[in-house]
């Protein structure tokens, strides 16, 4: 059975394409990976029975669970594989399930050759990885092969076998796929440069062989042998293409760390991105709970020293959402367009989800603070006195000015308090008037609850623009209420808030929590209101069929209904039956219209 905590901690993970991480009860990363659904594939590690040992006791040692949200699945596999070369999470290297990991063997020879493999020989060869998948070492092998020409055989290439010209170049040397080192064609040094170069490409730094080809490219060039400088340019694009496939960011962003902040009344969520090489190599969000009325700069600030000294960051370049002093040696920019802008806003992004899966945790696992935080907000938005703990919803349903009914739902904590929802039948108003009715039930609420001596609401909404906040205003006049109940309109075409006396709207957040509420409310008065309204069109539209029978009344047609429950019945029904009901003279008269 899982920690209560981290069904939690899943519950609020999203549903989008990422990279998780599982920590121990010490903070320690244990194991990383990415997944196209980040629910879905961090659940099934708690909610099935695991096959391997190892995965079983992996999962026992979870404690936390964090995760980055990238754009897609190619961005979560190189940013997988970024954090596990940087992390080194132990699980990572030990987990090995049924098989080993693949890895990259640079082999400890004259001519090193370069190929895959699941076994590990200590010879003094170079091996890159783990991967966790073949697909990507095969791509970055196909990749290796089609910029430099190496060799593929297992001939013994010492110094004295080539002077006494043992081997012979193969096939592979006449398809252009190897120089012939064999033959003392290449020399030690050439084929050690391309070595070095493939090198960084495992890495993830493609800069330096992307400089080397550029400088061949010119060469060729200048000495007008442009069939070869083509070839070198097709090798640019391909590894262009490659590194644009590849990294998370543009390639060129190097040694950069980026920050960014969202935040609401209570607290601060600062999200912090090292970039190296073009790659994402680490995330994480610090929350910083406000003290009085600090600002975003000044919580930026502190988390910018907070988190560089933690990480122990050597970047001298920091990319920010809004200037903020930091310590002189450092360039600070502010990216405005192209790819430093996507990447601080992929920063905003985390910092975004990580809020919305505080507030959710909290909301599962302490509801009370989650509404003080909801009515704070709230009082803040709508520049109100006191926290809306009650809030009243007013609505009008007519079409064409038949059956006109209102709706009154009232919310309690920020959530509906159906119990106290109220319908009203106008009574006062001819015809489609939406201001008058408007008046009359906002009139008929308050004067009852005064009368009752009932709670008064701490908010009224007015489902409708400045025409229906006037009528209800007019009301709270008459009842003495006006400036003791807050009271605003929510205009449907553009959601504007408005205030009694103030021609200017106010227009919230589309995101803030303030004005979904507000929408709740609205929605939630127009389908209650909506739902009497067809009830009452459907109950006067039997009652009218059977009240358009020569000598039968409403209290006959209410009295037949009470009895048949339908019109169909009454249809299908003898005289006799009918006459049971409502004697026999109406039973002929019925029965004779429908027959």
């Amino acid at each position: 059975m899982s920690d209560p905590s981290i069904n939690v901690q899943i519950s609020v993970l999203p549903n989008g394409p990422g990279v998780y991480q599982f920590y121990d009860s010490d903070g320690k990363i244990l194991y990383v990976g990415k997944a196209k659904n980040l629910k879905k594939r961090v659940s099934s590690y708690f909610n099935k029975k695991q096959e391997y040992g190892k995965t079983r006791v992996l999962v026992k040692k979870i404690r936390s669970i964090k995760h980055i949200v990238v754009p897609t699945e190619s961005d979560a596999l190189l940013l997988e594989n970024n954090l596990i070369k940087k992390l080194q999470p132990r699980y990572n290297v030990m987990l090995k399930d049924d098989k080993s990991y693949p890895w990259i063997c640079i082999k400890n020879e004259r001519f090193p050759r370069i190929f895959p493999t699941r076994k590990l020989i200590k010879d003094g060869s170079e091996y890159f990885g783990p991967y966790t998948s073949m697909k990507t070492v095969r791509t970055l092998l196909d990749l290796v092969k089609s910029l430099y020409p190496l060799r593929t055989c297992n001939y013994d290439l010492s110094e004295e076998k080539i002077e006494a010209g043992k081997y012979k170049v193969c096939l592979e040397y006449h398809l252009g796929n190897c120089l012939g080192p064999c033959e003392g064609l290449q020399t030690e040094a050439e084929y050690h440069g391309q070595i070095e170069d493939i090198r960084q490409i495992i890495k993830g730094n493609l800069r330096s062989s992307l400089q080397t080809f550029k400088q061949q490219m010119n060469v060729f060039a200048e000495k007008m042998e442009f069939e070869k400088a083509q070839r070198i340019k097709d090798k640019i694009d391909v590894l262009e293409n490659y590194q644009a496939k590849s990294t998370v960011v543009n390639p060129k962003i190097n040694n950069v760390d980026v920050f960014s902040i969202v935040s609401d009344e209570t607290h601060g969520y600062i999200n912090f991105l090292q970039l190296s090489h073009g790659s994402i190599v680490r995330s994480h969000t610090l929350e910083i709970k406000k003290k009085l009325e600090e600002t975003d700069e000044e919580l930026l600030q502190l988390a910018i020293t907070e988190i560089r000294q933690r990480f122990n960051s050597q970047s001298r370049e920091i990319y920010l959402p809004f200037p903020v002093e930091v310590e002189e040696s450092l360039k600070v920019t502010l990216p405005k367009l192209g790819d430093k802008r996507r990447i601080l806003e992929l920063s905003e992004r985390n910092a975004r989800f990580y809020r919305q899966d505080r507030l959710k945790q909290i909301k599962i696992v302490d509801p009370d603070r989650h509404t003080k935080r909801i009515m704070a907000q709230m009082k803040a938005d709508l520049r109100l006195s006191v926290e809306p703990t009650h809030i009243e919803c007013f609505d009008n349903s007519n079409i064409q000015g038949s059956n006109p009914v209102a709706a009154c739902v009232v919310f309690k904590n920020g959530k509906p308090s159906k119990k106290d929802y109220r319908h009203f039948n106008i009574k006062t108003v001819e015809g489609p008037d939406d201001f008058a009715s408007m008046e009359e039930v906002v009139f008929r609420r308050y004067k009852r609850l005064l009368n009752e001596e009932e709670p008064l609401p701490q908010l009224i909404v007015i489902d409708g623009g400045k025409g229906q906040l006037s009528s209800a205003l007019k009301s709270l006049e008459l009842l003495g209420l006006r400036g003791k109940i807050a009271i605003i309109g929510i205009a449907k075409r553009l959601e504007e808030i408005y205030f009694p006396g103030d021609s200017v709207p106010l227009y919230l957040d589309k995101r803030s929590e303030t004005l979904k509420i507000i929408q709740q409310l609205r929605n939630e008065a127009h389908r209650f209101g909506i739902t009497h309204h067809r009830n009452k069109r459907s109950k006067g539209a039997i009652g009218s069929e059977l009240e358009r029978i020569e000598g039968i009344g409403e209290k006959t047609a209410e009295q037949l209904l009470k009895s048949f429950k339908s019109v169909k019945r009454i249809k299908e029904a003898s005289i006799e039956s009918l006459a049971e009901s409502v004697g026999m003279a109406k039973a002929k008269k019925i029965y004779k219209s429908f027959h």
